[in-house]
C-alpha cells in the first residue's frame, strides 16, 4: 500500500511555498489544537494507567521506523520455531488510554487519522499520549495487544493470537540504520530474520495477486538563487517493505478472526475496472515501461525504480488503480465481499491505532475473540459508524494530499516559465468548457480558456497537467510552460504544433 510524505525543506517564513503550503491548514479546516476537556482526558487516563497483568517484558522487542518518528504503534520480534518462525508483534495499546463516551473519544472520532501535512502533522492523540505514555519508546514499560504468530517454513502463519501484555522494547531502531547493517552482514538476529522472513511473505504476496505501492519519501528544495525549487526523492528501502509485509500479516490475520467471529470491521476494496487499468497501462508504455499481461500487477509494480523520473512518474499513477477502498462493517452475517484487491486478501486496519482511529476497536475486537471473551459493548456498537467517520477523514488528507502535491509541483517549476519540454498525453482531449475553466494543473485551476483541453505529463521535474489543444492520448507531444504560480496551484501548459 502507499503512503508518501513531502517534506519542504525551507522556512516557513521567508518563501512563498511554506506560506502556501501552511495556508492548507486553513482552507481545508484541518484541526487545530486539543480541546481542554479532552486533554484533560488524556492526563487523567495517563496518570491513572495500570499495565495489563501478562508480564512480556523479558521478550527484546525492537522498534523500527523513520528515525524522526516518536508515535510508534508497533514493536517486533522473530525467532526461529522448528523449520518455521515465530513472530511477536505488540501494537500500542491505545484503547486502555480513552474513555468510551468521554471528551477525548469524541475528539478522536472527530479526527479520524493523524494528518501528515506537508508543514507537521496533526495528531490523532494528544501528545503526552501518542509521543509518550502509548509510544513504544525504547526503555519504556507499556501495555499492548501481542499478537503471537507461528509460521511454516514458507513463512505463511498457522496459528495465531492476540491478547493483552505489558512489554518494553530495547530500541528505537530507523530503517536507514536497519538497511547498513544487514547489507554489511553486522545484524542482529531479529533484523535477519525480518528479511528473511519479509522476503518470503513478499514471494506469498505475489502468488496470491497482491500489489504494494512502494513510493518514495521526497523532498522539496530551493535553488541556492533563491528562484525556484528542485525535487529530491529517496526511494524506499527494502527493509521498509519486508517490516511492511509484518504489519501486513497482522491485518490480515484481524481479517480472518473477524470473519471466524462474524463480526467486526474490514478495510476492502474491489478489484480495478478494465478502463482504469487500460488508461495505466497506455500511460507506463508512453512512459517506455510498457506492462503486459504476462506478470501481474505486483509484480510489475516491483520492477519498477523510483530513482528513474519516468517510473517515479509511473507509480505516482499506480495510484489510481488503489480506488474504491472502503470500511465494510458487519455483525452477525459476513458480507458478501471481504476483498482487498490491493493485498489479494481480506483485510483490516489493525496495527497503527495512534495514528488511525479505527485501529482501536479492531484491536479491542480481536482480543476478545481470540480468547473466547465477550467483545465490549462501545467497540460493537460504533461498528456502523466507523465507515462515515473513516471516510470523511481519509477524503480530508486526500485532499489535503492533493493539493499539497500541487502546491509542489508548481514550484518545481516556478524557475521554467517559458520553457519547452517533451511530454506524453494522459487522456486525450475534452469537450470545450463554457464556464470559464480553463487550463491548469491538477486541481481544475485555470486562465479562462474555453477550448479543448486534455492532460500530459512532463518526465523532468515529474509533473503532470492540464494543457489546452487537441490531442490524443498516449502521444508524445511538445509543450510549452506558460506559467506556474505557488499561491494559486496553477500550472498553464500550451501544446505547440
Amino acid at each position: 500500500m502507499s503512503h508518501q510524505r513531502i517534506a519542504p525543506n525551507v522556512s516557513e517564513t521567508s518563501n512563498t511555498l511554506a506560506e502556501a503550503l501552511a495556508a492548507l491548514r486553513t482552507e481545508l479546516e484541518l484541526p487545530a489544537g486539543y480541546p481542554t476537556e479532552a486533554l484533560r482526558d488524556a492526563e487523567a487516563a495517563v496518570s491513572g494507567h495500570s499495565l495489563p497483568a501478562q508480564d512480556l517484558t523479558d521478550i527484546p522487542f525492537i522498534t523500527i521506523d523513520p528515525a524522526s518518528s516518536t508515535d510508534l504503534d508497533q514493536a517486533l520480534f522473530i525467532e526461529r520455531s522448528g523449520d518455521g518462525y515465530r513472530v511477536l508483534y505488540a501494537i500500542s495499546d491505545v484503547p486502555s488510554f480513552v474513555t468510551p463516551g468521554g471528551a477525548l473519544d469524541a475528539e478522536t472520532r472527530h479526527r479520524g487519522q493523524t494528518y501528515y501535512a506537508p508543514d507537521g502533522r496533526i495528531p490523532l492523540h494528544p501528545e503526552i499520549i501518542s509521543e509518550h505514555a502509548g509510544s513504544l519508546l525504547a526503555g519504556q514499560t507499556c501495555g499492548a495487544f501481542v499478537w503471537d504468530f507461528e509460521l511454516d517454513a514458507e513463512a505463511e502463519f498457522h496459528t495465531v493470537s492476540v491478547r493483552r501484555s505489558s512489554v518494553r522494547s530495547r530500541a528505537k531502531l530507523n530503517y536507514k540504520g536497519v538497511q547498513a547493517e544487514i547489507d554489511s552482514g553486522t545484524a542482529g538476529p531479529v533484523l535477519q530474520l525480518l528479511k528473511e522472513v519479509g522476503l518470503k511473505r513478499v514471494e506469498l504476496e505475489r502468488r496470491r495477486g497482491g500489489a504494494s505501492l512502494n513510493m518514495p519519501e521526497q523532498e522539496i528544495v530551493q535553488l541556492p538563487d533563491g528562484g525556484g525549487y528542485r525535487i529530491v526523492a529517496a526511494p524506499s528501502l527494502p527493509v521498509e517493505d519486508w517490516n511492511a509485509q509484518i504489519s501486513l500479516m497482522t491485518g490480515m490475520a484481524a481479517a480472518q478472526l473477524m470473519l471466524d467471529g462474524k463480526v467486526g470491521i474490514l478495510r476492502t476494496m474491489p478489484a480495478p475496472d478494465e478502463r482504469s487499468l487500460r488508461h495505466f497501462k497506455r500511460q507506463a508504455g508512453a512512459l517506455g515501461k510498457p506492462w503486459n499481461d504476462r506478470i501481474s500487477y505486483g509484480e510489475y509494480l516491483r520492477t519498477l525504480d523510483a530513482k528513474d523520473p519516468r517510473q517515479l512518474a509511473i507509480l505516482h499513477s499506480a495510484g489510481m488503480l488503489f480506488r474504491g477502498a472502503g470500511y465494510t462493517p458487519f455483525d452477525g452475517k459476513v458480507p458478501d465481499s471481504v476483498m482487498q484487491s490491493a493485498i489479494g486478501a481480506p483485510y483490516a486496519h489493525t496495527t497503527a491505532p495512534l495514528r488511525r482511529l479505527i485501529d482501536r476497536f479492531v484491536l479491542v475486537i480481536c482480543e476478545a475473540l481470540s480468547n473466547g471473551e465477550e467483545i465490549p459493548g462501545w467497540a460493537r456498537d460504533a461498528l456502523p459508524s466507523l465507515p462515515e467517520i473513516m471516510a470523511f477523514s481519509d477524503q480530508l488528507a486526500g485532499k489535503m494530499e492533493r493539493l499539497a502535491l500541487d502546491t509542489v509541483e508548481a514550484a518545481l517549476l516556478v524557475n521554467h516559465i517559458g520553457e519547452e519540454f517533451d511530454a506524453v498525453v494522459i487522456s486525450g482531449s475534452k469537450p470545450a468548457k463554457n464556464n470559464g475553466n480553463g487550463n491548469g494543473n491538477s486541481n481544475g485551476n485555470g486562465n479562462g480558456s474555453h477550448g479543448p483541453y486534455g492532460t500530459v505529463q512532463i518526465a523532468e521535474p515529474a509533473v503532470t497537467a492540464r494543457c489546452d489543444g487537441e490531442m490524443e492520448s498516449g502521444t508524445k507531444v511538445r509543450v510549452k510552460l506558460l506559467d506556474a504560480d505557488i499561491a494559486t496551484r496553477q500550472i498553464t501548459f500550451e501544446l505547440l504544433a
